[in-house]
């Protein structure tokens, strides 16, 4: 139980990184053109991803299965996957990298689980086949490989081409009529944003820590529980009552509980706790900010206006949204970052500082191998000193 219990408290940890790591894609732009102070965005930030991580849990159930063997994965593996994210996390944030917490966090995963199945790289699903369209199929090529290629390519080319057509419609705008009015929908652009990283992002820690309970489960850790933490007679059976006699008095999306694998992955039942709990991990962490990545996208990219951050905004949010309803773990990063660079280069090439741009897309080509190294360390630590 206390195993259990640890796995939930890495998650939580590495949610409110993702929190404070992540800001800089729903604000930067927002805080760069000055339609907000960077006080007022992070607010905005925050309650806008509280309200889309509230929403939806097809990332989630993406998460928690579908990506590897779960024979293989233990509550270490969990953890260790984990520490692998949030080392890669934190050191991108320390260098002011907007590298993608999703794609450190499946490469954690990949790593503990290969290593604690002794370099068995057939735990790792990269595909299974038989499903009606590619979109719903499920394993690392279907839910990761090509949203990470495509999302970009999405990004950079709708941004470039929503740009080129404003351009067309400004053309003969004043410039202070086009601050002025882009400034006020740029309010709704940055709150599209967050809520659309919202509901993608805060996803990802749903399905770890469901993950989690759907291993504990199997295990048989939280029925070897003592008697006051187990479920009591007649709870439903996907629930655990951490104190029976409290807990049977609460309703039950207040409970703590199993949480059993479910026949189809794209039906693995996410408790509403872990959604509630995970949503305001992530505004907490949101709220405290992560300057030197804001800094990065908002200034040192590309130089942006009210009108390009408009553009940006709507751009990545919409890949967002369309990726979190066929439960693809799309990178927000990624989404947001292509869309400034086409939004750049709608206005001029040039425009584009690609000393910084080569330093992001190394970031993102390292992103699973460097966190899935770390992973694959921890595991083999934790087997060393005999934890596993």
């Amino acid at each position: 139980m206390t195993l259990v219990l640890t796995v939930v408290f890495v998650a939580l940890v590495f949610e409110y990184i993702n929190g404070f790591h992540d800001t800089a894609n729903s604000i930067a732009t927002v805080v760069s053109t000055k339609v907000l102070t960077p006080r007022q965005a992070v607010l905005l930030a925050a309650g806008t991803n509280l309200c889309g991580a509230l929403v939806g849990t097809a990332v989630a159930k993406t998460i928690s299965s579908g990506l590897v063997d779960a024979k293989f994965v233990t509550s270490q593996t969990i953890i260790c996957a984990l520490l692998g994210a949030i080392a890669w996390n934190l050191l991108t944030w320390w260098f002011g990298l907007p590298s993608s917490s999703t794609h450190a966090l499946v490469g954690g995963l990949i790593g503990a689980t290969v290593a604690g199945a002794h370099g068995d790289w057939g735990v790792v699903i990269w595909s299974k086949p038989g499903t009606a369209h590619w979109w719903e199929g499920s394993g690392i090529l279907y839910k990761v490989v090509l949203p990470m290629v495509s999302s970009p390519i999405a990004g950079f080319t709708i941004g470039l081409v929503f740009m080129s057509l404003l351009y067309i419609c400004l053309r003969h705008w004043r410039p202070r009529n086009v601050t002025r009015v882009f400034g006020k929908l740029q309010l709704l652009s940055a709150s599209y944003m967050g809520f659309s990283h919202g509901s993608n992002d805060a996803q990802k820690t749903m399905g770890i820590i469901t993950l989690a309970l759907v291993v504990a489960t199997k295990a048989g850790l939280l029925a070897g529980a003592p008697v006051w933490l187990q479920t009591p007679e007649g709870t439903p059976a996907d629930h655990l009552a951490p104190i029976a006699w409290l807990i049977t008095h609460l309703p039950s999306w207040l409970q703590f509980g199993y949480t059993p694998s479910a026949a189809d992955p794209k039906s693995q039942f996410i408790p509403v706790w872990i959604t509630v709990v995970c949503a305001l991990t992530m505004c907490a962490g949101t709220a405290a900010g992560g300057w030197r990545i804001i800094k990065t996208m908002g200034h040192k990219m590309v130089k942006i206006q009210p009108v390009h951050g408009f553009a940006a905004e709507t751009t990545a949010a919409t890949v967002l949204l369309v990726a979190a309803h066929f439960g693809m773990p799309v990178s927000t990063t990624h989404a947001i970052t292509t869309s400034i660079m086409g939004v750049g280069a709608a206005k001029r090439w040039s425009a584009l500082k690609l000393g910084v741009v080569e330093r992001i897309l190394w970031a993102w080509v390292l992103t699973i191998p460097a966190a899935a190294l770390v992973a694959w360390v921890c595991m083999k630590l934790v087997q060393a000193c005999g934890w596993s």
